[in-house]
Parts: structure tokens; C-alpha cells; sequence
């Protein structure tokens, strides 16, 4: 399975953003999703995870109330759609799937697609 991801752009604080990933080669609907972000000079982080069925999710802390993370099953699609936006939120934004479990950590994810990046102006 292959990801791609998309939706990056530049925002000023307090805009919205949403960012899509989708799924070629695979069964989409096997695997469990998640957006992670890495902004420069720090490790990449979990932000969001849903499972298969798009019925359980999960947040970090700094995105709880302000982030949500659905799927389209049919699409192939993760959407991660970013509202109330801070320049803290500046990261290179990579979906990854899991054919696992639910995690959040970066090696519950054995698939990975191109990072999208995301600028948050102030």
C-alpha cells in the first residue's frame, strides 16, 4: 500500500486547513490511520489516529478540541482537518498505517507516505 498525502499549505493563525491521505495498491480499509507531524529540529510526534472502522479516535493533547481525523473507506481517503491553527502547529504533517493496532507511537505504523507541510503564519 502506498500513501499519499496533501492539503499543506501556508495559513495565518487561528485559519484552517484540512489535509487528505490516500491509499493506492492496498485494502484501505484493513488498516488503522494516523497523522504524525515533525516541525525542523524535532522528532516526529503523534497527532491523530482513527481505526478501521472510523469509529474510535485518538489525540494528542496539543490538538485535542481544534483537530479532527475521519476517513472515507470507499475514497481510500484520511482526512485530518485542522481548525483554530497556531504557528506551533508548523510541521512537515506524514500519514502512516497500521495493519496492527490503534498506537501512538511512530513504530505501531509500519506504512508511511511523503509529508505534506503546513506553515502557520502569526
Amino acid at each position: 500500500v502506498q500513501l499519499q498525502a496533501s492539503g499543506g499549505g501556508l495559513v495565518q493563525a487561528g485559519g484552517s486547513l484540512k489535509l487528505s491521505c490516500t491509499a493506492s495498491g492496498g485494502t484501505f480499509s484493513n488498516y488503522h490511520m494516523a497523522w504524525f507531524r515533525q516541525a525542523p529540529g524535532q522528532e516526529r510526534e503523534f497527532v491523530a489516529a482513527i481505526n478501521t472502522g472510523g469509529y474510535m479516535r485518538s489525540f494528542a493533547d496539543s490538538v485535542k478540541g481544534r483537530f479532527t481525523i475521519f476517513r472515507d473507506n470507499a475514497k481510500e481517503t484520511v482526512y485530518l482537518q485542522m481548525n483554530t491553527l497556531k504557528p506551533e502547529d508548523t510541521a512537515v504533517y506524514y500519514c502512516a498505517g497500521s495493519g496492527k493496532a490503534l498506537g501512538r507511537r511512530r513504530f505501531d505504523y509500519d506504512l508511511w507516505g511523503p509529508g505534506t507541510e503546513v506553515t502557520v503564519s502569526s
